[in-house]
């Protein structure tokens, strides 16, 4: 008897560790590409590395403004091209079974993370991968002119140019300060790939595991510099179905959800023990032509494919008019916006005329790629796809939709492997040169440039407002980049989605950002009465 009730209060006793425990699910669309921010393209994969890595800098919660991070201060040099960072003193890494750290972040981490994107020699320039997307895409080779340790915890960077947009690049995902001990002893045990594998960051959560398809599990870091986490476990439940993610929510299974069914915002709103949240979205659902394979390397026929597909029907079936038109490659509350760029008109038969001047008069047949999973800017791109393909029928073009696994799609795409590609954009840092530049200059061929577009013209354009200190002159270049955009047609703009999260009423603190970003850090469950 005495026995029996040992066992049971032993019972009551885990019963209510675990009630105490206090565990967020988040029902993820999709997997991570990599756990080391730099090999990274898409938001899903930024999502994750975002909970475990810190950056110098980084953003407020919910907007765009600047705030210190691992680097206290900064100061840049009259002519804007010499950076001196100061880095917060204190600040801990995680650990894990392979690994216990013996000192602080400090300046030989921000060295290694940028020297092993940048140095083709590095010893871990080629450990798991050997493309570095934003680096790549950003022009940062040729952007930086050197990068030194002043002492312990003093960081110099000085750039080759002016660039107006570097400290808040340096706020963005891609930039998560890596460990150069953790990285250095992993080479010593001759096993550098698990430093990409079992990520260690200085971030508010650490990683517990990860099972392909299913899971990210991280625990809170007690020593966070902040204060640790009001969470004590955080986890993706990787869901790409968005009416699964929905019914996960409802049934007290998941406590957040990104990308919600258009369809279904009417029954989340009135949803008793729901909460939505919205904001207008800083992004752009695109379809990208392969510009350096026929029949994409003549400007009429992509210019004529634009006016054959009907973007409002679009809009109107897919979006259920949870978007705006897209005219520009960047969205209208973007500061920079020429508003004076003409929509494309839908004109099939123009667009029949204009093939049969290109020497298409019989169509030809190509291939679309569509994701498979849902994005912040394109609720189903499956549907896009297919709304497309029958579209371009009418004029003769005949298409074939394929597609890929999320966590692969953008590397193939990278490697201009597509005839066209569905895809979209969220801004990093709310700056247009992050759209612009990024994701249409000659230097993000080999990166974020999946039309693989090269203009002599627009890249003079964006690299000169890049470099130009005067927000007026910035702001002139990119009306006229957007002018030249327009007439090359590289891309079929669509739409600038709205964004939703959606969660249970007890979560408490989380905040739809700006840039799209999930970040929990400061949420907290707080149980309803």
């Amino acid at each position: 008897m005495k026995k029996m009730l040992h066992l049971m209060m032993l019972l009551c006793l885990h019963a209510t560790a675990m009630a105490a425990d206090k565990t967020l699910i988040f029902c993820s669309e999709g997997d991570p590409e990599y756990f080391t921010p730099a090999f990274n393209g898409t938001s899903t994969s930024f999502d994750v590395t975002g909970q475990i890595y810190d950056r110098l800098v980084r953003f407020e919660q919910g907007g765009t403004q600047l705030r210190p991070s691992l680097a206290q201060q900064w100061r840049v040099s009259k002519d804007g091209r010499t950076y001196v960072f100061s880095l917060r003193r204190g600040v801990k890494w995680h650990s894990n079974a392979n690994f216990k750290p013996t000192r602080d972040v400090n300046a030989d981490d921000v060295l290694f993370t940028l020297w092993r994107q940048w140095q083709t020699d590095h010893p871990y320039r080629h450990v798991t991968r050997s493309r570095y997307p934003y680096f790549e895409s950003l022009g940062f080779a040729q952007l930086l002119q050197r990068v030194r340790k002043l002492d312990a915890y003093t960081v110099e960077v000085v750039l080759n140019r002016p660039d107006a947009t570097f400290v808040s690049t340096l706020a963005m995902q891609w930039a998560g300060i890596q460990s150069q001990e953790y990285a250095q002893a992993m080479l010593n045990n001759q096993t550098p790939e698990l430093f990409d594998q079992q990520p260690i960051g200085s971030g508010p959560f650490q990683f517990k595991s990860y099972t392909r398809g299913q899971e990210v599990v991280f625990q809170a870091f007690d020593d966070y510099w902040e204060g640790r986490s009001k969470l004590d476990h955080l986890v993706f439940s990787i869901t790409p179905n968005a009416s699964e993610r929905w019914r996960k929510i409802k049934a007290g299974q998941c406590h957040v959800m990104p990308y919600p069914n258009p369809a279904d915002l009417p029954e989340m709103r009135r949803t008793d023990g729901v909460v939505m949240q919205e904001k207008t979205g800083v992004n752009i659902g695109y379809m990208a032509y392969n510009t350096s394979k026929p029949p994409f390397t003549d400007v009429r026929v992509r210019r004529a494919l634009n006016m054959a597909i009907d973007t409002r029907r679009i809009l109107r079936q897919v979006y259920k008019h949870t978007a705006l038109p897209a005219t520009n490659p960047i969205p209208p509350i973007q500061w920079g916006y020429n508003r004076n760029v003409p929509e494309d008109s839908y004109a099939p038969a123009q667009a029949m005329a204009l093939l049969k001047e290109a020497g298409y008069a019989k169509g030809f047949s190509v291939d679309l790629w569509a994701m498979d999973v849902q994005r912040p800017y394109m609720p189903d791109a499956i549907a896009v796809a297919k709304l497309i393909q029958e579209d371009l029928a009418e004029i003769g073009v005949r298409v074939t939709v394929k597609t890929h696994n999320w966590s692969e799609y953008f590397q193939r795409a990278r490697t201009g492997e597509h005839d066209m590609v569905l895809y979209g954009w969220t801004g990093d840092n709310g700056d247009p040169d992050n759209f612009l530049n990024t994701l249409l200059s000659c230097d993000a061929v080999d990166g974020n440039n999946l039309a693989r577009f090269c203009n002599a013209s627009y890249d003079a354009l964006v690299k000169k407002a890049k470099t130009s200190l005067d927000p007026q002159e910035r702001t002139h270049l990119y009306e006229q980049a957007q002018l030249v955009f327009k007439d090359q047609a590289p891309w079929l703009t669509i739409a600038h989605a709205n964004q939703y999260k959606v969660l249970r009423a007890e979560v408490k603190g989380f905040h739809i950002t700006a840039l799209g970003r999930h970040w929990f850090y400061g949420v907290d469950l707080v149980q309803q009465p």
